[in-house]
């Protein structure tokens, strides 16, 4: 071989090793192609959109949400300070005689997540902890405007006729900030219970009708405690210490800490807990605005809910939003539309497979179409024909009916007004049973636990995976987005044995969450760029070794000859 074709074939070689090498980064910066966003506002939605946000890693986005309540996520996407924001209740709501004025700037409401503002609670008797209380609307009402200050009530006991009640102050955990929570939870008050509302209002200050209010009042002398967020209430109490408090927060958290829920009585006479079934049930009466001319398009009235005549309803069940831009502005760019829409994108779809899992409901399909045509609105996103029948969302179904919500069980006969309430556990405490007490004080187990009616096929409880699920090797990470006035933030992170674990910054409670599988964009991930180029590279890399082979052959060949 010649120096010259040494030289010429050193030079091809350098090459094919220089697109060798070169190949790998193309791929992984087609997968990075997204800038960072910032997000801030509703804790009742956090734990679903910090665990969506871990699971888009894996396709080169980052996306930063700071729980710090729906209030100040509105406040901060007003200001520009962050480029989305997620609350319950929509803007222009008047709060204690303010109005709170919508953003300058173009907006619209997008639906994340349906689930059921619970009523956690720490409560025991004679040593053992109680796991089946069942409450009425006049009863919370009665907690929460300082009305019923024991246990012991006589109004709690006709709700739960086969527990024995300890003579034990009650302890109402209520949000110290402006929260969405707070403003759903009231606003069941004001349409169901006015009277004692606006009489509670009145002891506090506020101004009267008191209506809706994101800012939960509270009265000195009433024995109220007032905590940050949804981590702050739900964490206050799980503390073991804390035996008598209850608060209002949404069930993933009781699920989280591993705490009881109330089972509330519904329209129909039960006591139903806000499982992923119930509250899609629940939801059906939900009356949503449909008008796109509509400054509250997408918007929800939940009066239907309350009164929902269904068995299976959860009265107190709702939708969370997140607040999305319409147009670019100082903080907005087209880049960061980019990431904001690939992200609704995945959440819309693939996300919702986890919502029940993850103590939520998932959306309807009218809702979800809904929120994909909100998606083309964000300025810099990347529209794509999403076919919705590859969403596996578990509430679609080929007539446009609500599945998860068609095959929801029969609540039990235990559960029926009047009747010996069931001894199975509630919320993030299904494994505990509170035995039935007898007239003569001796505790009766084996409470009903299988359900009435029909259901084949039903969905399996929600939550039901998370029972005694302290997760190992969780790693807590710092919040994102302009973390406001007692903001968390906390983010999930993918540790121990290689599936999520999400952990809680005020209760300290970690668990492994079961992230699913999704098809991702071919955008994200090995495209059919890349695929040229392996082929590319393999045509260099034969044009460059055949020749040299093929003369190596021939001249054996000769010398043979």
């Amino acid at each position: 071989m010649t120096t010259r074709r040494r030289r010429t074939i050193g030079a091809l070689l350098a090459a094919a090793v220089l697109a060798l090498t070169t190949l790998p980064t193309t791929a992984a910066s087609a997968a990075e192609n997204y800038v960072p966003i910032s997000g801030a506002g509703s804790s009742w939605s956090s734990v679903a959109i910090q665990q969506w946000a871990v699971n888009v890693q894996q396709y080169g986005m980052k996306v930063r949400y700071a729980s710090t309540g729906s209030s100040d996520g509105r406040n901060q996407f007003k200001a520009g300070t962050v480029d989305f924001a997620v609350s319950e209740i929509p803007y222009g709501i008047k709060d204690g005689g303010v109005t709170d004025d919508p953003p300058t700037v173009g907006y619209g409401y997008m639906p994340v997540v349906a689930g059921g503002t619970s009523f956690m609670y720490n409560l025991s008797s004679g040593g053992k902890q109680i796991t089946n209380l069942r409450l009425s609307g006049p009863v919370l009402a009665g907690v929460f405007t300082g009305k019923i200050t024991s246990w012991d009530d006589p109004a709690i006991k006709a709700d739960n006729p086969g527990l024995e009640l300890p003579k034990r102050p009650v302890v109402p955990v209520v949000r110290s900030d402006g929260s969405g929570s707070t403003a759903q939870f009231t606003t069941w008050l004001s349409k169901k219970y006015p009277s004692e509302w606006d009489a509670y209002c009145k002891q506090a200050g506020r101004p009267l009708p008191c209506g809706v209010t994101s800012n939960y009042p509270t009265v000195p002398g009433k024995g109220f405690i007032a905590q940050p967020n949804s981590q702050g209430v739900s964490g206050y109490v799980a503390q073991k210490a804390n035996v008598g408090t209850i608060t209002y927060v949404e069930y993933s958290y009781a699920l989280k800490t591993g705490y009881p829920v109330a089972k509330v009585l519904n329209k129909a006479g039960y006591y139903v807990e806000p499982t992923a079934s119930n509250v899609a049930v629940g939801l059906l009466g939900a009356k949503i605005n449909e008008d796109k001319n509509s400054s509250a398009y997408l918007t929800q009235v939940l009066d239907g809910v309350y009164d929902n005549a269904d068995a299976r309803t959860y009265p107190l069940s709702s939708y969370s939003y997140m607040v999305i831009p319409t147009t670019t502005d100082a903080s907005l760019t087209p880049a960061k539309g980019k990431t904001l829409a690939a992200f609704d994108y995945y959440f819309l779809c693939e996300g919702q497979q986890q919502a029940e899992v993850l103590g939520y409901s998932p959306l309807p399909i009218n809702l979800v179409q809904a929120g994909l045509e909100q998606v083309r609105r964000i300025p810099g996103a990347v529209a794509k024909d999403v076919d919705i029948r590859k969403c596996n969302n578990p509430t679609f179904s080929a007539d446009g009916t609500n599945t998860l919500a068609a095959k929801a069980p029969q609540p039990p006969a235990c559960d029926k007004l009047g009747a010996e309430q069931c001894t199975v556990g509630t919320g993030g405490a299904k494994a505990t049973e509170t035995p039935r007490q007898t007239q003569g004080g001796s505790s009766k187990g084996g409470g009903a636990t299988g359900t009435s009616g029909s259901g084949e096929g039903a969905t399996a409880t929600s939550g039901g995976s998370f029972s005694g699920a302290s997760g190992s090797g969780g790693e807590a990470l710092s919040g994102g987005g302009s973390g406001g006035p007692g903001g968390t933030g906390v983010a999930a992170n993918a540790v121990g044995n290689g599936s999520p674990v999400q952990c809680d910054a005020d209760s300290g409670v970690c668990q492994n969450v079961a992230a699913l599988p999704v098809s991702v964009d071919a955008l994200h991930g090995w495209s059919s760029r890349q695929t040229l180029m392996l082929v590319a590279v393999a045509a260099l890399l034969a044009l460059v070794l055949l020749p040299p082979f093929i003369g190596v052959l021939v001249s054996r060949r000769r010398v043979r000859k």
